[in-house]
């Protein structure tokens, strides 16, 4: 075997000096974790010492970032590897895109089939193609901590109704840019867009910020 094919592999150890950048907590135990799992298949030597790629090492990557990034369960992540044909040669840098089925959804938010049908009912989610994405995720967790409170789906219908509004104001301050024909004009209004979203956002807390120490007496 040539130097450069031995370079081609590294040792567990190896691997996880690379990963405890960004990922402090991760153990050998649990990257043998995630190959009993049937999520990752290093290579063996002929002693049995296992044998990573930096493929695999992505692929790791890719796994531990939707766990940490979009609280997914292992099962849901390797389903979604298994759907989308991903192997340890072609995983990209990004995490996974989030595509749940609607059990699926309920495990990963920890809600139930109720929940989910009133949520739907208000207009809080909506799938696509039989699929709930990222934000559908965010929301129904949201919903179900809210939950904890005594808030339920049919409360929440004022801010359903005020992100529309907020919405319509996006869209009428960007809407002179999407008429222009000139090269670059769309990723302009998306990124004006998203100026104006987290500006509202900021203003959108910072009102009720001042509206709760108003209740509160403050």
């Amino acid at each position: 075997m040539s130097a450069q094919a031995v370079r081609a592999f590294m040792s567990i150890g190896e691997v996880l000096a690379l990963l405890q950048g960004e990922f402090p907590d991760v153990t050998v135990s649990k990257i043998r974790f995630l190959e009993g799992e049937g999520l990752i298949e290093p290579q063996r030597s002929p002693s049995g010492y296992r044998k990573f790629t930096y493929n695999d090492v992505e692929r790791l990557r890719y796994i531990l970032r939707a766990q940490r990034d979009q609280y997914l369960p292992l099962r849901v992540i390797k389903d979604q590897l298994d759907e989308q044909a991903v192997r340890p040669h072609a995983v990209s840098d990004g995490a996974p895109p989030v595509r749940l089925s609607r059990e699926e959804l309920i495990e990963a938010a920890g809600i139930d089939e109720e929940t989910l049908a009133e949520m739907e009912s208000f207009g809080l989610v909506a799938p696509v193609a039989r699929r709930y994405d990222g934000e559908a995720l965010e929301v129904a967790r949201s919903v179900g901590a809210l939950a904890r409170f005594g808030l339920q789906a049919r409360h929440l219908r004022a801010i359903r109704a005020a992100v529309e509004r907020e919405t319509g104001l996006i869209e009428q301050a960007v809407a002179p840019l999407l008429r222009r024909k000139a090269p670059g004009a769309i990723a302009e209004a998306d990124e004006t867009a998203r100026e104006i979203s987290g500006l509202l956002q900021e203003l959108h807390n910072a009102l009720l910020r001042g509206s709760v120490r108003g209740v509160l007496g403050r």
